[in-house]
């Protein structure tokens, strides 16, 4: 395909190729809506100085660097994230964004926190996934101190020392996978749940709800001991393997975190061939391959656009107007993806 001329773009956002020359070089002013106009055109079809055009429109606006600190720099989910990050700060029209994402070097509470400590000497707000250890939150506490708002993903950090949680209703997704396995198991049975660690506030709390629908709702299952998998796609494939030929009775198993490529693969290797229902989270290539194959029976994915969308406002809105602008928590309802309809 060609490079999109400066005629291309004149005429995907319907003015002048003067009109777009000013918007470039800045020779005179243009309002406002025309300037964006030719801004959006240029991300629509790929104009090599979309860079320049954004820095034009938005030189007058506020400028925010913001630090986003994740997990699993390799996993499929993760990567997602970074993209939506990027794409929901490229979006913001009232500020100038700038972003630093990072992961830590190791999962121990030391790595995590020299993270927190480095990408808060250089940005206004830190958003980030972590584990709830006592160094962490002491850490926490120290930005807060300082001014420096801190927002929980995905999982939440202690409410007393964090801004904002913002992420789905964990305790209302490990009730839905509790909900599907009870109403579409073949016969009552053994159903087993993989949790990453439980310093993952989200991890427990899905764990809870996955065991107090059975309780209330579904008491002829028998739910076995919660297995940890540390979210690593090895040791939930051998868990997985050891759980089949111990439990030929399982008729259900929820991997509430990451590494459910390990229970995907083993469900393969075994030929389960849909006796017992699999539901894990995130929608990744590894979990619609498996829902293509009817190995897994459902996926609960976190609403990555919206997500990053609300996290953006929430913490632009922390810097401008303070804590009191934040709300304690931000739940956003979380998808649910089926063989039929991804």
């Amino acid at each position: 395909m060609r490079r999109p001329t400066i005629s291309d773009l004149a005429r995907a956002s319907g003015v002048s190729v003067a009109t777009v020359d000013r918007v470039l070089n800045a020779r005179h002013r243009v309002r406002e809506e025309t300037a964006r106009r030719v801004y959006d055109a240029a991300q629509q079809i790929g104009y090599h100085a979309v860079g320049l055009i954004r820095q034009r429109v938005f030189e007058d606006l506020p400028q925010y660097k913001l630090a986003f600190l994740l997990q699993k720099p390799t996993q499929s989910f993760y990567q997602s994230f970074v993209r939506e990050i990027e794409t929901a700060a490229r979006a913001v029209t009232t500020a100038r964004i700038q972003t630093q994402i990072d992961f830590p070097s190791a999962a121990t509470p030391a790595a995590i926190v020299e993270k927190i400590r480095t990408l808060a000497a250089r940005n206004q707000a830190v958003a980030l996934v972590g584990p709830d250890y006592p160094a962490v939150t002491t850490a926490v506490e120290e930005l807060k101190e300082r001014g420096i708002p801190v927002f929980s993903l995905l999982s939440d950090l202690a409410t007393g020392v964090r801004d904002a949680y913002v992420g789905v209703n964990n305790r209302k997704v490990g009730r839905t996978a509790a909900w599907t396995i009870a109403r579409t198991a073949r016969k009552p049975g053994k159903v087993a749940c993989f949790v990453g660690s439980h310093r993952f506030h989200g991890h427990e709390l899905r764990e809870i709800g996955f065991r107090s629908y059975f309780r209330e709702n579904a008491p002829e299952f028998d739910v076995l001991d919660t297995l940890i998998n540390l979210e690593t796609a090895e040791i939930t494939h051998e868990a997985t393997l050891t759980l089949l030929q111990k439990h030929p009775d399982l008729v259900g198993l929820y991997v509430c975190g990451g590494g459910m490529e390990g229970a995907i693969s083993a469900f393969r290797e075994e030929n389960v061939d849909g006796r017992i229902v699999l539901v894990v989270n995130e929608l990744t290539p590894e979990s619609k391959a498996g829902l293509a194959d009817e190995i897994v029976t459902m996926v609960v994915a976190t609403p990555l656009p919206a997500l990053c969308k609300e996290l953006l406002s929430l913490m632009v809105g922390a810097i401008e107007h303070g804590e009191a602008a934040v709300p304690g928590q931000s739940f956003l309802p979380f998808d649910i993806y089926i063989s039929e309809n991804i």
